[in-house]
């Protein structure tokens, strides 16, 4: 499954810029254009786009409504979260997290469809698309910048788009001995200082939690002993 970005009538070279540039942090490539404005090589479409300037905004495809709609399986973002099929021509919406598990069904490829700036896509188009997403938002100023809103979509279906890369293991902390050793040294940097002596095994406490929480690497250890070793030096003399 391929999935393909369509931009209807933007108003703003740099929305489409912005676009273009979430298509590639999020693994896209095939930009749609319906209606777009002048987009200068030396304007502020390309200069939104970042990296995607070089690939994206110029390998864009200028297309039709009815092109998107009788070449790809549809999904159209808009800002309206109505709750019953009454209030709008089409119900019910997605979320875009829960767009992603209905996509792997699909077996075509794939079109997002984002609308105006100002008013987004029109009934009219909104009623010929095959899925309807929505970004939940407040109530009381629910509707996200088209930019916004593309990047929302495009990080939630990064799943479908991108290899996910796992953040490395903890592999560098510190060896267990070296950390004892800075405990160790903490508790005499408390007597250097003439800490309370009923207040330091609190002080150690909260001291170990700190480092437990951090996994110190050993150069980090051996930065914190140096330094409580030199205050204690400066202490004694």
């Amino acid at each position: 499954m391929n999935v393909s970005v369509a931009v209807v009538d933007a108003q703003t070279p740099g929305n489409v810029g912005t676009i273009a540039r979430a298509m590639k942090n999020f693994g896209l490539s095939d930009l749609k254009l319906v209606d777009p404005p002048e987009l200068d090589p030396d304007g502020e479409a390309y200069g939104y786009a970042g990296q995607a300037r070089d690939d994206i905004m110029p390998s864009a495809d200028v297309v039709s409504f009815a092109e998107i709609v009788d070449n790809y399986h549809t999904v159209a973002t808009t800002a309206i979260t109505n709750e019953d099929a009454t209030k709008h021509v089409r119900y019910p919406f997605v979320t875009p997290r829960e767009l992603v598990e209905e996509l792997k069904g699909i077996d075509s490829d794939v079109c997002l469809v984002f609308g105006r700036e100002d008013v987004g896509l029109s009934n009219e188009e909104l009623a010929e698309v095959d899925q309807i997403c929505s970004i939940p938002a407040s109530e009381d100023y629910p509707v996200l910048n088209l930019g916004q809103a593309a990047t929302i979509v495009l990080y939630e279906l990064r799943a479908l788009t991108v290899e996910e890369t796992q953040l490395p293991d903890i592999t560098d902390r510190a060896d267990q001995p070296a950390i004892e050793g800075l405990h160790d040294q903490f508790e005499g940097f408390l007597a250097a200082i003439d800490h309370p002596e009923e207040k330091r095994a609190k002080a150690g406490r909260l001291f170990r939690r700190v480092i437990g929480r951090a996994h110190p690497t050993g150069r980090e250890v051996r930065t914190l002993r140096g330094l409580f070793r030199r205050v204690e030096q400066k202490l004694e003399d």
